[in-house]
């Protein structure tokens, strides 16, 4: 029997953009769902071979080689909850067996993982665990010794190429969402540099040059109110803000082989173009390439560009810039989709002096200035046939994070199915500026429901929103967003889904990893001991007798981003009030890795929700 093409979208395998060994750029590491699964394979490119490495029940997501190429590294998590260890095993194992498998670093307890460098002889871990932060040094595979403990968030953010320098990402200042950059001797722990740029401004280590003795660092900064990038030398302690005349965030993804050059990512409006900065003339050249969102990109030995690109309408492939296929699984390819339309809007209820010229198009209309309304920015994805159509507010996760045009096997059901869907980047989304990511610092969780009612105000006025059918979903943080809209805007909505959701805050916060805590300090500014009248204002728990819609929530009962616990105090508070509500939990985290539960969690919303919006049945 034929699938629905929605689920052929879901079961089309996929892979993840490959990691080469430094010195053995044929040896790679890939994540593919080619087995049903998220794992990862060992691709030997020379020899036109790939094997898999790991059947973990739960998948994996990601994994790399060590430098020399003689082996494969993966984080493994037995569970979901994401606190687990790195496992190391031989790249040409072709017995097919683990034996040769074992503890990357021998004596670093289970945790989260907080970062991981690979040296020549030198393994770096970065853990996580209700004592702290940690950072562990393992020298030839021997037991591993702690370099740097911390109470507040610390991350292993690399080695040089020589492996005599190693960066760290911390929040010693008090602010785990902007963090600082200290340079360390990974032997040792001596610090050899320090780099923070002041309170509320961020700095991310984007790697160092990939050439022997040269002890530069490529930095992302935030000093000119966006996503900027650096060379910071630590030969000579000199720092270089590059100047780059581009709309939107600029940010590195990697070095060509010869540190001449930099290969820049530009987001703008929710596309990703890819640049070559020359560090000598400073002069920009744009690599040619298919235009969306590029989820892995890097620089080949021969000065190749290697990317993984996709849009709304194309599922995603690996390729090289000049557009050549370099790996993909072997099976039939996804169908591909509607294309994404841009979509410029005003909050007229809010004032944020952010946008500008250069951050919004020509249909935008006005953006907004120091007394203006809030400009907002997203895509619409509409099936054929004139309007209004039933819509879907789909909300993002994160809160930074954004929609960007990327495909989605999501997305594509719901129009499959009739429904328009509306993607909104609300305030607190990456890609418009620091000043606009940061408004919910203090201020969670409503501004981002202001601006998705916003959102359908505007495809209603447009003509493409039915009124009376509209419905409001989200994952994770857009989750907890689609569960507060539902309690502050109960007539608005006639079905909501919130996918491993926050809805009670002050639980959450309780059973919440160590890193997600840290974060939620900075966010709220204080734990629920602290600013416990904020965390209850802005908890969807709050709100859950004013809630009219029919609610569906699927939740992960080893979840430690949005623990199970909170979920169900906020399902059994609706249930208990006369809500109409729908629990589905699965034996997994913060989402699912296996493509048949991935599958029954989407036929699941489009059985909940498409009657709700006066739709047929899902098919299949």
């Amino acid at each position: 029997m034929t699938l629905p093409v929605w689920e052929q979208r879901f079961r089309a395998p996929t892979v993840r953009f490959p990691a080469w060994a430094r010195h053995a750029p044929d040896r790679l590491a890939l994540a593919s769902d080619e087995s049903g699964t998220w794992q990862v394979y060992a691709w030997d490119r020379a020899a036109g071979r790939t094997r898999r490495v790991t059947d973990d029940p739960i998948g994996v997501a990601d994994g790399a080689c060590t430098p020399d190429g003689e082996s494969v590294v993966w984080f493994h998590d037995s569970t979901g909850d994401e606190v687990g260890h790195w496992l190391i095993e031989p790249f040409d194992d072709q017995a097919g067996t683990t034996a040769g498998r074992r503890r990357l670093a021998p004596g670093v307890g289970d945790a989260w993982s907080a970062g991981l460098a690979l040296g020549e002889n030198l393994v770096v871990v970065g853990t996580s665990d209700d004592d702290g932060f940690a950072v562990h040094v393992s020298r030839g595979g021997g037991e591993a010794t702690v370099l740097h403990r911390h109470p507040d968030t610390v991350e292993v953010a690399g080695l040089s190429h020589d492996a005599t320098l190693l960066c760290l990402l911390h929040a010693e200042h008090g602010d785990a969402i902007h963090l600082a950059a200290r340079v360390v001797d990974p032997v040792g722990g001596d610090v050899v540099g320090e780099q923070w740029d002041g309170p509320g401004l961020g700095l991310t280590a984007a790697g160092w040059a990939p050439v022997a003795g040269d002890q530069r660092l490529a930095l992302v900064h935030e000093r000119e109110g966006r996503d900027r990038p650096a060379v910071w030398d630590l030969a000579t302690g000199e720092r270089r803000d590059l100047a780059i005349d581009l709309p939107g965030d600029v940010g590195v993804v990697d070095w060509w082989p010869d540190a001449s050059a930099l290969l820049l990512e530009h987001d703008h409006e929710g596309r990703h173009r890819l640049w070559r900065f020359d560090l000598a003339t400073e002069t920009l050249e744009p690599v040619i390439h298919e235009v969306g969102t590029i989820s892995g990109a890097a620089v080949r030995p021969d000065g190749e560009v290697w990317l993984r690109v996709s849009s709304g309408a194309v599922p995603p492939t690996v390729q090289t810039a000049g557009g050549v296929e370099v790996c993909a699984p072997e099976a039939d390819r996804s169908p591909g989709g509607v294309t994404y339309e841009p979509w410029w809007f005003t909050d007229p209820a809010t004032s944020f002096g952010n946008a500008t010229d250069a951050d919004f198009g020509p249909e935008a209309g006005t953006p907004a200035g120091p007394a203006g309304p809030t400009a907002l920015h997203g895509f619409i994805a509409v099936p054929p046939g004139p309007g209004p159509h039933p819509t879907l507010m789909l909300v993002h996760g994160g809160p930074n994070w954004a929609y960007t045009d990327a495909f989605s096997p999501e997305v594509q059901a719901w129009v499959d199915h009739g429904v328009a869907v509306a993607m909104v980047n609300y305030r607190g989304s990456t890609g418009y500026g620091t000043t606009f990511r940061d408004a919910l610092i203090g201020d969670p969780g409503f501004p981002e429901v202001a601006d998705v009612v916003a959102g359908v105000d505007s495809v209603v006025a447009a003509g493409i929103a039915d009124p009376a059918r509209v419905a409001v979903s989200g994952g994770s943080w857009g989750g907890y967003v689609s569960l507060l809209a539902v309690g502050l805007h109960p007539d608005r909505w006639a079905a909501a889904v919130a996918v491993v959701p926050v809805g009670d805050y002050v639980a959450a916060f309780a059973d919440e990893s160590p890193g997600l805590q840290e974060y939620d300090r900075s966010l709220f500014g204080g734990s629920p001991d602290e600013v416990g009248d904020l965390y209850r204002e802005r908890s969807p728990l709050t709100y859950v007798d004013r809630v009219k819609s029919p609610v569906l929530v699927i939740a992960g009962d080893n979840d430690s981003r949005c623990p199970i616990r909170q979920v169900l105090n906020y399902v059994e508070a609706l249930e208990d009030g006369g809500g109409e509500v729908e629990l589905v939990r699965f034996d997994a985290g913060h989402g699912s890795m296996v493509v048949d539960q991935r599958v029954a969690h989407m036929a699941a919303e489009l059985a909940f929700v498409l009657p709700r919006l006066g739709l047929a049945a899902s098919s299949g």
